[in-house]
Order: structure tokens, then C-alpha cells, then sequence
């Protein structure tokens, strides 16, 4: 499994960004995938995650801000980010799990700065 994660950028404290991840083969909708974010200095800390029949979990960090999206047709999950702050940078990587094994995108950069 392939994942190939794009979308970041810079962004102004209090804007948007939008991630998306999309996995190179079908990934079940029981299946969970999600993403996780890592700052400098720092370890690798959930940001949200998502499977079918289940709510979302988010980190506390995002919650009321981030919102966590998969379109199963297209093996895709998306991460809407709203008022953004600068702690909120970080390389995101998107995750799946299928089979047992853990899967990992490449990460894309988000910075939050003015």
C-alpha cells in the first residue's frame, strides 16, 4: 500500500488547509486511516482518525477545528483545517492499517506563520 498525502503549505495564523491522501490499492471502509503530525523536536501525535461504523477520533489538540473525511470510492481521507495556529506545525502524515501492517505517506509540510 502506497499512500501519497499533498496539500500543505504555508498558512496565516486563523486560516485553512486542506489534506488529502489517497492509497494506491482499495482500502476497506472498516479499514482505519487517518493522520498524524510531527513537529520539530517532537514525537509523532494523532491528529484524527477514521473507519466506518464509528465516530471520529481526534486529538485533543484539533478537536472543534479539524474534520476528518474519507471518500471509500476513491481510497481517499481528507483533513479540513480551520483556524490554524502556529503549534499546529508539523509534517502531517496520513496512516492506514490493513492486514495486521501499518502503512505510512510520505508527510507534507504544513506551517502556520505570519
Amino acid at each position: 500500500v502506497q499512500l501519497q498525502a499533498c496539500g500543505g503549505g504555508l498558512v496565516q495564523p486563523g486560516g485553512s488547509l486542506r489534506l488529502s491522501c489517497t492509497a494506491s490499492t482499495t482500502i476497506l471502509s472498516s479499514n482505519v486511516m487517518g493522520w498524524y503530525r510531527q513537529a520539530p523536536g517532537k514525537g509523532r501525535d494523532l491528529v484524527a482518525t477514521l473507519r466506518s461504523g464509528r465516530d471520529p477520533n481526534y486529538g485533543d489538540s484539533v478537536i472543534g477545528r479539524f474534520t476528518i473525511s474519507r471518500d471509500n470510492a476513491r481510497n481517499a481521507v481528507f483533513l479540513q483545517m480551520n483556524s490554524l495556529k502556529p503549534e499546529d506545525t508539523a509534517v502531517y502524515y496520513c496512516y492506514t492499517k490493513q492486514e495486521g501492517a501499518t502503512y505510512w505517506g510520505q508527510g507534507t509540510q504544513v506551517t502556520v506563520s505570519s
